[in-house]
């Protein structure tokens, strides 16, 4: 998903940025063998919400998110990142 920042300048001007939410989750799955339906059991979703989230088309709630970094053995932040 994308996350929109608006900056504003002394000038009067503004613009805006755009941040696109990045994961690693398909590489830390395969670190660890996991697939899609096996990260999915075990935090508690369906496999097509475990699609989504490595698509980058959807923005994981905070418990989700620590669900899934608990899991690949990692921090949120390692996990899920804005890519600038």
């Amino acid at each position: 998903m994308l996350d929109y920042t608006l900056s504003r300048f002394s000038n009067g001007t503004t613009i805006k940025r755009v941040s696109k939410l990045r994961t690693i989750i398909k590489e830390l799955r395969a670190k660890f063998d996991l697939t899609q339906k096996d990260l999915a059991d075990k935090v508690g979703v369906r496999r097509e919400t475990i699609v989504f989230l490595e698509k980058g088309k959807y923005n994981p709630s905070l418990k989700l998110a620590y669900d899934v970094a608990k899991v690949l053995e990692s921090k949120i932040e390692e996990v899920f990142f804005f890519d600038d």
